[in-house]
């Protein structure tokens, strides 16, 4: 914003300065120019302003946005296929593996799926907890469960789905 006053003033001094006359005169040390009129100074008639015009600027069009490369591989590392969970509160930690990176900064996220009911809290994390209270909230009362996850994109929009994995929660119990 600083240069449009500074630009305004150069063009004003350019246009004032075409219009004045200059002057010469002559002092020890050789010519002196001048633009204001002294005694003996005469005026110096000036060729016209050569100006030449720029060429046009070439349209610029916004840079092309790269398209996001697409999710290829999307993977639940932890809890084990087939594998056995000791939880008496239903905290279980997960780990995801995904090719290429997860794009947080795009708006991508992980959703969880725990027997067939999605979880409300979506992750930006690889590796995370269901809390005992999804946990409460979401899994069947059985031993075995199913474990799926999704990367959703800013709209809500799932782009790459992990296949199902079946793990078994065991519980310690008094008798």
């Amino acid at each position: 914003m600083r240069t449009i006053p500074f630009l305004l003033l150069a063009m004003w001094v350019a246009t004032t300065a075409t219009g004045q006359a200059v002057y010469q005169s002559r002092d020890q040390a050789g010519p002196v120019f001048s633009d204001l009129p002294s005694q003996g100074a005469r005026e110096v008639p000036l060729p016209p302003l050569n100006i030449m015009s720029s060429p046009p600027a070439p349209p610029t069009e916004p840079a092309p946005v790269a398209a996001p490369v697409a999710y290829t591989a999307l993977s639940i590392i932890q809890p084990q296929d087939g594998g056995t969970i000791h939880s008496n509160t239903g905290r279980i930690a997960v780990q995801v593996a995904i090719e290429p990176a997860l794009r947080v900064r795009h708006g991508d996220a992980l959703a969880v799926r725990l027997d067939n009911t999605v979880l409300p809290t979506v992750r930006s994390s690889l590796q995370f907890a269901i809390s005992p209270k999804e946990w409460h909230n979401a899994a069947a009362d059985t031993v075995e469960h199913q474990l799926e996850v999704a990367v959703v994109g800013r709209s809500g929009q799932t782009l790459i789905t992990s296949s199902p994995i079946h793990f078994y929660v065991h519980r310690a119990t008094r008798r």
